[in-house]
């Protein structure tokens, strides 16, 4: 079985997109549930964050898992087929491992390096686990994309601004403002991103920072961790019309603040008024940013000031890249081998028998040696034998790559004279 991944991200898909594609919690289990019905595909692993969505599959054929997967995603989404054909990849084989390995490292994200999606490849898999979805093929994936982006957490400096989405919309925040110093700021969500969101904006010398959430005790919970003042949803209107900032990172399925709102909000104020929506799908209506003296940006708008700080990370970027790399040959290479450990168990049979076949034939003429005479002999021609086919087996693995359809493994069997054992 081969794997292949497909899927769009930030790179080619617009925001709409994404919001369209994304898959809540509740839609996993159909989305899982019909990719099992389907036979092209044999294992299964959606990946869906705020920057893209994708499937990784173990499939028999490459035209049918790709077509079963872009069904599984237009289908499972209610989005038309031809919507997908600009932004939509594919990888393959060791690219689709490649490609999963730079995601969990972060450099495949709108921020670089950002370690959130390390968690994210986790729970993926973990929640195609608990849908029994996935197996050894995918998992040995997964395991090795985790390990990669540790790596890259801990031997590069490049994820080391877990909260860069708000570093670079407050530094917009800034410029629009004049400063940040003493402003009043609301945020709305309660999440991760949320509580980087306010412990940012202390650091930034905010004055007033408010907590909404639909759950009022969360609210509290992470007020409280952070010296906000907590509120409900409810209290949103009120909240907008009174600030000079407002950071949006729920994960509602809809709008949470519309233009309407956000209109009453700016009626009889001179000030003007930052709202930072890095939400997906968004929280924020897009024709809000229409209302006179409010600036709205979202993930897309902060596209080009992440861009600029992705260059000054060139160093950092290729360290990164060369450990994706060494853990992809470390993957591949212990791929092949599984893949091939029969033909090679077999090659190494093979020199057995032949060592056992000339130390009988020989017998008669070693009789004349001691015991610890003859183990030396019968360890020189097993050594030797087994000199003779490292190389070739080292060989194997490195030329048995994908698109070469096994043709060294079937010639190197059929010159030992062994039967390649099925796949």
């Amino acid at each position: 079985m081969a794997i292949l991944a497909l899927g769009v991200s930030h790179r080619r898909a617009t925001v709409e997109l994404l919001e369209r594609l994304a898959f809540a919690d509740e839609d996993l289990t159909k989305a899982y549930r019909r990719a099992g019905d389907d036979p092209a595909l044999d294992e299964t692993v959606v990946l869906s964050t705020c920057n893209r969505v994708e499937i990784y599959a173990s499939v028999s054929a490459y035209h049918a898992g790709f077509q079963a997967l872009k069904e599984l995603l237009a289908g499972s989404r209610g989005v038309r087929p031809e919507e997908l054909a600009e932004p939509l990849y594919s990888h393959y084989e060791d690219e689709a491992a490649e490609h999963l390995l730079s995601v969990a490292s972060g450099l495949d994200s709108m921020v670089l390096g950002e370690p959130q999606i390390h968690a994210q490849v986790r729970e993926a898999h973990r929640r195609a686990e608990a849908e029994h979805a996935t197996g050894p093929a995918l998992t040995a994936l997964f395991h090795a994309a985790g390990r990669t982006g540790r790596r890259v957490r801990t031997e590069t400096n490049l994820g080391a601004a877990p909260d860069a989405f708000v570093d670079a919309g407050a530094d917009l925040a800034q410029a629009t403002l004049g400063g940040l110093e003493g402003c009043t700021a609301v945020v709305v969500g309660a999440g991760h991103m949320s509580a980087l969101a306010v412990k940012h904006l202390r650091r930034r010398r905010v004055g007033t920072v408010r907590v909404l959430n639909r759950s009022l005790e969360r609210a509290r919970a992470l007020a409280e961790r952070t010296g906000a003042d907590p509120g409900d949803l409810d209290e949103l209107p009120e909240a907008v019309a009174s600030a000079d900032l407002v950071v949006s990172a729920t994960g509602a399925a809809g709008l949470v603040l519309h233009e309407d709102t956000v209109r009453r909000a700016m009626r009889d104020r001179e000030h003007p008024l930052f709202i930072l929506d890095i939400a997906v799908p968004r929280d924020v209506e897009p024709s809000a940013g229409s209302v006179p003296g409010v600036r709205l940006v979202d993930l897309a708008g902060l596209k080009a000031t992440l861009d600029a700080r992705a260059a000054e990370a060139a160093l950092e970027v290729d360290r990164a890249t060369e450990l994706v790399a060494e853990e992809l040959h470390r993957f591949t290479v212990r791929r092949r081998s599984e893949r091939l450990a029969p033909l090679i168990h077999a090659l190494r049979e093979r020199g057995d028998t032949i060592v056992s076949s000339e130390l009988e034939r020989f017998r008669r003429d070693l009789a004349e040696l001691t015991p610890d005479e003859r183990d030396a002999v019968e360890a020189l021609a097993r050594g030797v034998v087994a000199k003779l086919l490292h190389e070739p087996i080292v060989r194997l693995k490195e030329l048995n790559t994908p698109g070469t359809k096994d043709v060294y493994a079937k010639l190197l069997a059929e010159l030992f004279d062994i039967g390649l054992p099925e796949p």
